[in-house]
């Protein structure tokens, strides 16, 4: 065997990036010392240290606090479900007992729901996984996102946290509720799905790709703002209203029956009570969901906050407003007072509960107000200045009252339609958003030589110019056909 080599006492060349004899090795440019890193090993650029990020695209729960919440909201449900002749026929005991039972059965399909459920977002796509005997996982293309909007109940206020949900075209109702992330999370997932909406290449800043840390603040909104609703004139308008009008008779009334009777028992108390609370109910609603109700303009959307229990931050982009309906109700034509509205395309129009319809505008306001608006949404239209003609004299055998309310007319942007003799309606329609023009005769109608035009939108309603000469009819809706045409080659 070859005698083994004695130690030189010559320098030997040290390797590119070596430390001298004697002395600590220095990373390098992409090399981070330390005892659980070694020397040489390859590291992300900058200095970066500990383990690699989370991928953005990989499958994420919802916040553990969610079971929490639906099982609340569940015991509440369960509670408002069980009458008050089911107390009285089983007392409080057994009462308080099947609330307790139903309340748990609630909270662990709750936790098994959570723990079975998830998101991510591949590509253009959001992906829903959940279901723990029967998985479902559901892909939304990102390209039919209308809207995304940020939820937040009394208790998700309490515990910081949001439901996120998303408006798709031709969606038959809310898609994909994501209850309940942190409220930083559900800003910068709503920010990022808005951008990928809006954006063909499927990327996203980095800065919106990257997973919110735990306890940090939601970005920031951008807009202009337009206009924020005094709480004292809502609470004034939602008094102008019929309920609360016709509320003191209806107490005086059963009152009277109660004293004529000598019948004051805890179950006719509770059905009396329950009944005026469901005449309220309306315009308390009103009341807390537009309190604090602010409207800003970004770019190329509307960005609408509002609501006292439950916060609703909503995104409408102008591109996808189809209609805006301006009402005047009787009580409110006293104080110059008007309400706006939107119909949005991709909005679920057939929600059973019109709290998940995003078309507010301006819950009550003067006409400057509403002028200013409607300005704003449709550029170059002026509420006062529109061409209204009534339909001609022999309508009056259709609307002997109301023929000289109603009206259609065209303007270069927009056909609108007014009706209504109480509470008035004016609805504007953008040409571009015509989908389609027909001209309907009742029998009635044809005997007085009459017709009706419904110019149809994507989200549904629409309007419809009634009881027009025959003539004139057709040749309405010939030009809505021809302006519709032509916007939409335009745009």
């Amino acid at each position: 065997m070859p005698a083994e080599a004695p130690p030189s006492d010559h320098a030997v060349p040290a390797a590119p990036g070596a430390a001298p004899p004697g002395e600590r090795p220095q990373p390098g440019p992409y090399q981070v010392a330390g005892p659980s890193s070694p020397v040489g090993a390859p590291q992300p650029p900058g200095g970066w240290v500990g383990p690699p990020p989370p991928d953005p695209s990989a499958r994420q729960r919802l916040h553990p606090l969610s079971p929490v919440l639906h099982g609340a909201k569940s015991l509440a449900v369960v509670i408002a479900g069980l009458s008050w002749s089911t107390l009285s026929r089983v007392g409080f005991g057994w009462f308080a007992a099947m609330v307790i039972v139903l309340a748990l059965g609630a909270s662990v399909l709750a936790v098994v729901s959570w723990y079975n459920t998830g998101y991510q977002v591949v590509g253009r796509e959001l992906r829903i996984h959940e279901g723990l005997l029967w998985r479902r996982s559901r892909a939304i293309p990102l390209e039919r996102l209308q809207a995304v909007e940020v939820v937040r109940p009394l208790l998700a206020q309490l515990t910081g946290l949001a439901e996120l949900r998303l408006e798709v075209v031709g969606g038959g109702k809310t898609e994909a509720p994501l209850a309940y992330l942190s409220l930083a999370e559900a800003g910068v997932l709503r920010q990022r799905l808005l951008t990928l909406a809006g954006n063909s290449s499927g990327t996203v800043p980095a800065a919106q790709a990257q997973p919110v840390p735990a306890g940090a603040q939601p970005p920031t909104q951008p807009g202009r703002p337009l206009h924020a609703v005094s709480n004292r004139d809502l609470l004034i308008s939602q008094l102008l209203t019929p309920q609360a009008f016709l509320l003191p008779f209806g107490v005086a009334f059963v009152a009277t029956q109660f004293l004529s009777e000598g019948s004051w028992s805890f179950i006719a108390v509770a059905s009396t009570l329950t009944a005026m609370a469901g005449v309220l109910l309306q315009p308390v609603r009103r009341v807390l969901d537009d309190w604090r109700f602010q409207l800003a303009r970004d770019d190329d959307r509307l960005r609408i906050r509002n609501g006292l229990l439950e916060t609703r931050s909503q995104t409408v982009p102008l591109h996808r407003v189809q209609t805006v309906r301006v009402t005047w109700p009787l009580l409110w034509r006293m104080k110059g007072w008007l309400r706006l509205r939107l119909e949005v395309a991709g909005y679920a129009a057939g929600e059973a509960d019109e709290r998940n319809r995003p078309d507010r505008l301006l819950p009550v306001g003067d006409q400057p107000t509403g002028e200013m608006i409607v300005a704003e949404v449709l550029p170059g239209v002026a509420l006062a200045a529109l061409p209204l003609r009534p339909p001609p004299a022999r309508a009056r055998w259709v609307h002997p009252l109301s023929r000289q309310v109603l009206g259609a007319g065209l303007t270069e942007q927009v056909f609108a339609v007014r009706s209504g003799l109480l509470t008035r309606q004016l609805t504007v329609v953008p040409y571009a958003r015509l989908q389609s023009v027909r001209v309907v005769q009742g029998p009635v109608q044809r005997l007085l030589g009459l017709a009706t035009v419904h110019a149809d939108t994507a989200g549904g309603a629409g309007a419809a110019a009634v009881d027009r000469d025959l003539a004139d009819a057709w040749a309405l809706a010939a030009e809505l056909t021809a302006r519709g045409q032509v916007a939409r080659r335009a745009g």
